[in-house]
């Protein structure tokens, strides 16, 4: 299949990280996967990756005061041979009291209505989650973690 038959989709993935040098990272059970995601969804036409991460996270988590959300990284995963997502992972730290919460999304967009059931889970983490979406959540433990840029 050429480039040409192959369709790109921006998106923003957001790692939020609450504690003592960043050791719980926000994740939900969310509406049509089996396993934990993190905020997450596509960048419209008019934003930048940043500002739809911000966006994102907002929308799913109902967190508004993220402090320094900066790149990590930008990948191309493929989920199916005729698309590919444009992933943009940032990370952000929260100073969030609660320990677990239900997050209903109120905008306008098609997940009006949805629920979020969000909480932490500790860094490391070994737990499975869909879409690939902890392939980076080691660079906020590691030594890699030097190499965040703030683009």
């Amino acid at each position: 299949m050429g480039d040409d038959q192959v369709t790109y989709v921006q998106k923003a993935c957001a790692y939020v990280t609450r504690g003592d040098g960043d050791r719980e990272l926000l994740v939900f059970d969310g509406p049509g996967h089996d396993r934990l995601q993190v905020p997450k969804g596509t960048i419209e036409p008019d934003e930048t990756p940043r500002e739809a991460v911000v966006r994102e996270v907002a929308e799913e988590s109902g967190l508004v005061f993220l402090g320094g959300v900066r790149h990590l990284v930008t990948d191309v995963w493929t989920r199916r041979a005729s698309r590919r997502y444009v992933r943009h992972f940032f990370h952000a730290a929260v100073d969030e009291p609660r320990d677990r919460w239900t997050h209903v999304v109120t905008d306008e967009g098609e997940e009006r209505g949805r629920e979020f059931d969000c909480f932490w889970v500790d860094l490391p983490t070994d737990r499975d989650f869909a879409l690939s979406l902890d392939e980076y959540a080691h660079r906020l433990t590691s030594p890699d973690r030097r190499r965040i840029t703030n683009e």
